[in-house]
């Protein structure tokens, strides 16, 4: 006989999720309520209070090493400047590349827009249109559209781009974005 697996919290919550599109059997209301209770976490245990002599530090007194300095932070994407998407979205900068992930799945989409970005950015382009369409099925958007934005905060991402915006109604609009490459290092304007 298999040996009963414990379930992680995210089991529970897709578990939980599958349990509210179904309707239970009579009698079975309380099992499916066990499911979607969220398990309380364990809480520390409390140390006692160390006595801090004069002239120590807290840190000191708990044994700590003295704090770092602020580590460097990560890469943020700011928007486009508003000059910048006003000329791209009137054809006075050139929009340089551009890729359609229409119809992908999103696990296909991220190593096809990773490939087509780290090109454009050996290639020192700086401007390109990343489509992922719309995607209004039963009133959500689209899985791409949604997820793009994301993806440009992952490390592999982060260094290839400088800033990116939704495009302008004529080069597809909500389903759209402009996108800045960063300048590859050593390369002046």
């Amino acid at each position: 006989m298999a040996k009963a697996k414990k379930l992680t919290s995210e089991d529970r919550i897709l578990w939980g999720k599958v349990a509210r599109t179904t309707r239970p059997l009579p009698g079975r209301m309380d099992e499916l309520a066990e499911f979607e209770e969220p398990k309380p976490e364990p809480q520390p245990e409390k140390l006692p209070m160390p006595v801090i002599k004069e002239g120590k530090s807290l840190a000191e007194a708990f044994g700590a090493a003295p704090p770092e300095a602020p580590k460097k932070t990560a890469r943020v994407h700011h928007p486009l400047e508003k000059p910048v998407k006003r000329k791209l979205a009137k054809g006075h900068l050139a929009i340089e590349a551009r890729i359609d992930l229409h119809g992908m799945i999103q696990s296909e989409a991220h190593g096809f827009l990773l490939h087509f970005l780290m090109r454009a950015y050996d290639r020192g382009l700086r401007h390109v249109l990343v489509i992922t369409g719309k995607g209004t099925s039963l009133g959500s958007d689209g899985a791409l559209k949604r997820a793009v934005p994301l993806w440009f905060s992952l490390p592999e991402f982060r260094m290839l781009i400088s800033s990116y915006e939704p495009a302008a109604r004529n080069h597809g609009g909500d389903g759209a974005l402009y996108v800045r490459l960063s300048r590859p290092r050593g390369m002046t304007p």
